[in-house]
């Protein structure tokens, strides 16, 4: 069976990508990861708002309004994993498209605190399915040369709808004054309406993903493997001319012999040559989360509040964060088929462990305005460029074709669990630890994860995902 020996191979003999076509289609399923940013980060701009409506006092219950939707991202990785290798990526992106919407509207306009974490559940479902479908659809659908650049491309869009959220909540805040009470602010517009219309308005982008989504092809992998081979063909065709579409072709094909030749059950997931790649991606999803970094988009409020901002200054140092993390995760976009997989998770690791560090230092010391936010900038910096992106490519990447859509889910739910913890318990270690505490701990986290990755993580750059997969196996081998 004729294989490429190479990514280099496969550039070599597609002739002319039709690379408008790829960034097209790559483009809507990114829109998925949009939404995700946009609805995942809302909540730390409206906080200030709906827990006086709410009348939330407790660790506890901020920690749950904080958290909740997490349940749903959890369960919505499950869902899609269960289902995205039986009725394909692109159904799938349709149907996060429509919880999304349908989400936004009914949590803004939620009249009770449990319909409230009702629909952020819902909505934390529409996230879990397109955090695991859009990265790998985009990984299925592209040449290897450009597969880091495209996967990346998902968590780019996923940042401006981070960004997205953060200018909408500063809008929407307006002039409200850092010194006024819960009861105060409950009483204001922006505390009655304002917050609601922070959560609505992801419903728009979410129709505009609905109907591009029927635009798309099906994942060309994923037709082979349900035995379409004609429609695989086309698809391939139209992203590369025919010369590709041949090679991509035998290539799939030889992937899907080998598994055919090796073990198909449920089981497979757990068996020695599978569990190795299947930690390492859930080691990787966990310290994507345990790193910290996410806290200070969900928590801006108190860290920045703690660092002597009133909240128009919070408010406004949320959207520099936001375009901070714009800003490196262009970077990584552009460096990531360069520098490598590995060597930019390798630096962020580290870079982000050194950072917590001297972030505890100040909060221990009493430091307190522009070093802390200077910090605090360096971290998402730091962030944005290497697990932030990376994370989603490597996962995209790593797992066996046969058993990619569980794997991934595995991965994904774990990612999911993580974030929860995270999330749920940063309130209670900033009451018990402080600050600084806190802080030190996350750099421990990555003080770890640089250990795990220089262990664990190979490089992927420039290979197509069967010689990823391939390369895999004979590492087990050994």
């Amino acid at each position: 069976m004729h294989t490429m020996s190479s990514g280099r191979d496969e550039q070599a003999a597609s002739g002319q990508l039709n690379l408008a076509y790829i960034w097209t289609i790559s483009s809507v399923a990114a829109l998925g990861g949009l939404l995700f940013g946009y609805d995942w980060v809302v909540v730390g701009g409206s906080k200030p708002f709906y827990e006086p409506y709410f009348n939330l006092t407790s660790e506890a219950q901020v920690g749950w309004a904080n958290s909740c939707s997490l349940l749903g991202c959890l369960l919505g990785s499950v869902f899609s994993g269960l289902v995205s290798d039986r009725i394909g990526r692109k159904k799938l992106l349709i149907i996060a498209a429509v919880l999304f919407g349908v989400s936004s509207i009914l949590t803004g306009w939620a009249q009770g605190f449990s319909t409230f974490v009702l629909w952020r559940i819902v909505g934390g479902v529409a996230i879990g399915v397109a955090s695991n479908i859009s990265p790998t659809y985009i990984a299925e659908i592209s040449p290897a040369a450009w597969r880091g650049r495209l996967v990346t491309l998902n968590q780019l869009t996923l940042v401006v709808g981070i960004l997205a959220a953060q200018v909408v909540n500063m809008l929407i805040a307006g002039d409200v004054g850092g010194a006024m009470s819960h009861a105060a602010i409950r009483d204001t517009w922006q505390g009655q309406y304002g917050w609601r219309w922070m959560f609505t308005a992801v419903a728009v982008p979410s129709v505009i993903f609905f109907f591009c989504a029927f635009l798309v092809p099906e994942s060309p992998r994923w037709l082979l493997k349900a035995g379409r081979r004609d429609r695989a063909l086309a698809v391939l065709r139209k992203i590369g001319g025919e010369a590709y579409a041949r090679e991509a072709l035998a290539q799939i094909e030889a992937g899907l012999e080998r598994e055919r030749a090796e073990t198909g059950s449920a089981n497979e997931l757990f068996a020695p040559a599978v569990l190795g790649v299947l930690l390492t991606g859930v080691g990787l999803a966990v310290l994507q989360q345990w790193s910290g970094t996410n806290v200070i988009f969900n928590y801006a409020e108190e860290i920045y509040r703690g660092a002597g901002y009133d909240l128009g200054g919070v408010m406004f140092n949320i959207v520099i964060t936001g375009a901070i993390n714009l800003a490196f995760t262009l970077v990584a976009t552009a460096t990531v088929d360069r520098l490598g997989r590995r060597t930019l998770m390798l630096w962020g690791a580290a870079a982000i462990a050194v950072i917590h560090g001297l972030l505890g230092a100040a909060f221990f010391l009493g430091i307190q305005g522009p070093v802390v936010l200077l910090l605090t900038l360096g971290v998402i910096a730091a962030y944005a460029m290497s697990l932030a992106p990376v994370t989603w490519v490597l996962l995209s990447e790593i797992f066996p074709n046969r058993v990619r859509g569980a794997a991934m889910s595995i991965a994904v739910s774990a990612l999911w669990i993580a974030c929860f913890v995270v999330t749920f318990t940063f309130p209670i270690l900033n009451q018990r630890l402080g600050a600084a505490g806190t802080f030190w701990s996350y750099g421990l986290v990555c003080l770890a994860g640089f250990i795990f990755i220089a262990l664990r993580v190979p490089e992927t750059k420039g290979r197509t995902l069967e010689e990823i997969e391939a390369g895999l196996s004979r590492r087990r081998d050994r």
